[in-house]
């Protein structure tokens, strides 16, 4: 009996994955349901994709200064981690990815499925050939305007 109680706790999981920026929505979703695929098949449950959007990089990754950032939350094993990353690494259209522990021994049946979530990204990259505004500051003088002394001897 313990071992079937056992067998049920999974560990929790997350993997962000860099995508390339110039993929559009369709291929972002299709990429999306090839992972859940592999979860469900491999006896996991996905929680919740949370697509950040198109972010800027620290650094050039696979020469683009962007990529559209996916966040996966899912309960399994550590043999599905490996077998996400397996494939990930073999998709052309992932650059990067990384998978993360979150806890161990969690029951699958509370942690309830959550709806998918799409973020706006980078404000600028929303609108393409307009450039960013830039802010202007004004430094005050030292000196007190001109407005300023008439005032004060009145």
């Amino acid at each position: 009996m313990a071992e079937t109680q056992a067998a049920k706790r999974l560990r929790e999981y997350e993997t962000i994955f860099l995508v390339r920026p110039d993929l559009t929505d369709d291929n972002v979703d299709k990429l999306k349901e090839r992972v859940r695929g592999i979860v469900s098949r491999e006896g996991g449950k996905v929680i919740r994709f949370t697509v950040w959007g198109k972010k800027k990089t620290l650094y050039p990754i696979a020469k683009q200064p962007r990529a559209i950032y996916v966040h996966a939350n899912f309960l399994g094993s550590t043999s599905l981690v490996a077998e996400i990353e397996r494939n990930l690494r073999n998709y052309d259209e992932v650059t990067r990815y990384l998978s993360v522990k979150l806890a161990d021994e969690v029951d699958p049946e509370t942690r309830p499925v959550l709806e998918d979530l799409k973020l706006a990204g980078d404000v600028e990259e929303t609108r393409p050939g307009v450039a960013a505004p830039v802010e202007r500051v004004e430094i005050p003088d030292e000196a007190p305007d001109a407005d300023e002394e008439t005032t004060e001897e009145a």
